[in-house]
């Protein structure tokens, strides 16, 4: 059968360094860090007492505040980039077949604010159980796909992808697959997360998977650093549209690139450490490029997972290599996380639009934080350290891994 082309149609964002694709564009290339202090409870017993916050937000301004209170602050994100996104793609809602649009979202974690706050709350209470109504609707992971769909009527297929840290970038690959079979027209997709909460940082810290950090929070993700000591944690989401191209076409619309290819893979070896040698990383880039029908020569720019954690940076940094052999040296690659923190399921929304930043501007997010060579990586690799670089960028490519072992990429190409 002949696959139907798919591209980008709008875009929102709601993030550590920007509450807009404008705003979060123009950090990334000034390289700045969103992490300081957590201000959303008193993190003074904790081991890690910093995160990137999202900055100057009142759910209010956006949303109806009768309607913003039932919702955890993970929805209100996804709705708000969302409305972001509808007013960027400039889609008459009248004009379409809503039997034919669809809401794909992601998030690891979902309501984890709302289940916290409700057991707490049971607990102080001689746990009498006087439970809120709102207490499972607003928990949910599949809320925010479904509030979604409703505010926009969209009848199309609906639901929400769970693969931990890989969530967004599958939620964006299932919107890319149904359009390109035939069998919707336009998706919002992508995903949001609001883990920064006692339950959030105290259970990542019981794994040591933060860095703690906390003489100096905003250096504190240091990807491919030989200092860095695990991952910052951010909140936040963004939305796309993604729309079948002669649908795009016939009205007008702005199109910002084209998705060309995706893979997906499973590491099948540990519950959170990644394989030392890259396997399920290496799988899924071959996998994606073997999607896109491309050589991996034409990839230009490689938007890493680069957690910042000390085995996660090594095993992808090896599976680039193995996949991109001597073209390795040629892509620029970086990890915008040393900036934005870790959106967990979010984390390939945001990244995304990273990658479509870099086709816009030409211009590649850096690695901030670089302050230390780590000998076990190879120094012929481009890591964009430090500040953005300016180049001719055609074809991106963008990596998220999950706990589990649930890998995802994703390719986007500017249109010719």
């Amino acid at each position: 059968m002949n696959l139907k082309r798919v591209v980008v149609t709008g875009l929102g964002a709601l993030t550590p360094i920007g509450n807009s694709v404008e705003e979060y564009w123009e950090n990334l290339a000034l390289g700045t860090s969103g992490a300081g202090p957590i201000t959303k409870f008193d993190a003074s017993k904790f081991k890690t007492q910093f995160a990137c916050e999202i900055k100057n937000f009142q759910a209010e301004d956006y949303l109806d505040r009768k309607e913003a209170r039932k919702m955890d602050p993970f929805t209100q994100y996804g709705m708000i980039t969302a409305e972001q996104a509808i007013q960027d793609s400039k889609l008459d809602l009248s004009k379409i077949d809503l039997d034919r649009a669809g809401v794909i979202w992601g998030s690891g974690i979902g309501g984890i604010k709302t289940f916290q706050d409700e057991v707490d709350n049971f607990v102080t209470n001689d746990r009498n159980p006087r439970f809120n109504p709102f207490f499972i609707p607003k928990m949910i992971s599949d809320i925010c796909a479904g509030l979604i769909s409703i505010k926009y009527g969209f009848r199309g297929p609906n639901f929400v992808t769970v693969s931990a840290c890989a969530s967004a970038t599958n939620a964006l690959i299932d919107a890319y697959n149904y359009i390109r079979l035939g069998k919707a027209d336009v998706f919002i997709s992508g995903g949001s997360e609001a883990s920064v909460t006692e339950s959030g940082i105290g259970g990542f810290n019981a794994m040591k998977a933060l860095s703690e950090r906390n003489d100096d929070p905003k250096t504190a993700s240091r990807p491919f650093d030989k200092e860095r000591d695990g991952f910052v944690l951010g909140e936040g989401g963004a939305a796309l549209i993604l729309e079948e191209y002669e649908h795009a076409v016939a009205r007008g619309a702005k199109i910002y690139c084209e998705v060309i290819g995706g893979g997906m893979s499973a590491d099948a070896h540990h519950m959170t450490a990644p394989h030392p040698e890259g396997l399920g990383a290496t799988n899924v880039m071959k996998y994606a490029l073997e999607d896109a029908q491309i050589e991996a020569s034409e990839v230009d720019y490689i938007n890493v997972h680069g957690t910042s954690t000390p085995l996660g940076d090594l095993s992808e940094s090896r599976a680039i290599k193995k996949i991109f052999g001597e073209h390795a040296y040629n892509l620029n690659i970086s990890s915008t996380k040393s900036m934005t923190g870790h959106l967990l399921g979010a984390a390939g929304a945001i990244e995304a639009l990273a990658c479509i930043f870099a086709l816009e501007k030409q211009m590649v997010p850096p690695t901030i934080n670089h302050f230390t060579d780590d000998e076990e990586f190879d120094s012929k690799l481009n890591f964009t350290f430090n500040k953005a670089q300016q180049r001719k960028v055609k074809t991106v490519l963008s990596n998220t891994f999950g706990f589990g072992g649930h890998n995802t990429s994703i390719i986007l190409r500017k249109l010719d």
